[in-house]
């Protein structure tokens, strides 16, 4: 999900909700203590320079029970970010810390946002070495060719 998808999402919803892939709730006190751009250069395995960048979300449970983000304020976070930052519209990374501090794709359910675990990839399978995986064929569903006969030269 990016940026500009979240800031019209926002308007339509009474509360602002997070759960975590396995259905959990993020607590509904939660903060959002960080919006802004990160901007990763790196070098891949294959030696091809590249670049990303995400908008990071940080959410984190504080003692404040009271507290509930309302969808117009996290709206004002995000323009203030863009206006104050220069944050530019990019996919959206959220730092949400459950056993350690994790790092979560967003989507929407149609009433919750969607933390989605991510995972790690080689991106340049094809100049580090990592064999394409073959198909798995099932051999005794493998059509029977009975041309070969004994004397038939082709053993």
């Amino acid at each position: 999900m990016n940026l500009s998808d979240i800031k019209k999402i926002l308007p339509t919803l009474e509360n602002v909700e997070f759960q975590l892939e396995n259905g959990a709730l993020v607590p509904e006190h939660f903060h959002v203590t960080e919006v802004g751009q990160i901007i990763k250069s790196f070098i891949d395995c294959g030696g091809v320079i590249r670049k990303e960048k995400t908008v990071n979300f940080q959410l984190w449970n504080a003692d404040d029970y009271e507290h509930r983000l309302k969808p117009s304020k996290l709206l004002h976070i995000i323009e203030l970010s863009e206006s104050k930052l220069g944050i530019e519209d990019a996919e959206i990374e959220v730092e949400y810390q459950h056993e350690t501090i994790g790092k979560y794709e967003l989507a929407f359910n149609g009433k919750t946002f969607v933390l989605k675990n991510k995972t790690t990839a080689c991106l340049a399978q094809d100049a580090c070495g990592i064999p394409v995986e073959k198909m798995r064929k099932n051999l005794a569903q493998l059509p029977v060719n009975n041309s070969c006969t004994p004397g038939g030269g082709c053993c």
